[in-house]
């Protein structure tokens, strides 16, 4: 299993330094088999629709060093979930960070809750 800041999702940290970008506060998820990867751009089967999460900082090690996101999807049908993201859009966009995991088994209308956390150390 593997939980990365991909590529894409450094040069979005980097263009909201410099005050331009969208926030990557969109969370999706897949169904796909795979372990992640830095160069990734996209989500293992991304399956469903996006939501726009909530966003807030939060103290892992120093002051406001973790940025995280809560947000909420619903299964249109019975799926495996495998892996999760953050992306800047809520239709398109970059891929900001990712993680695979064990898989998830839903029926329709089962809802997974994800608090996804980029710590800065």
């Amino acid at each position: 299993m593997a939980t990365l800041l991909v590529n894409t999702g450094k040069a979005i940290v980097t263009n909201r330094i410099k005050g331009a970008g969208t926030e990557p506060k969109n969370v999706a998820w897949g169904t796909g088999a795979g372990t992640t990867a830095a160069t990734d751009t996209t989500l293992f089967t991304e399956n469903g629709s996006r939501t726009a999460g909530t966003s807030t900082q939060q103290t892992t090690s120093t002051t406001d060093d973790t940025y995280q996101v809560v947000g909420t999807l619903t299964a249109g049908s019975g799926i495996t979930v495998t892996n999760a993201g953050l992306f800047d859009d809520i239709s398109a966009g970059n891929l900001f960070v990712k993680g695979d995991f064990t898989g998830i088994a839903l029926n329709t209308s089962d809802s997974i809750q994800f608090t996804i956390k980029t710590v800065f150390s």
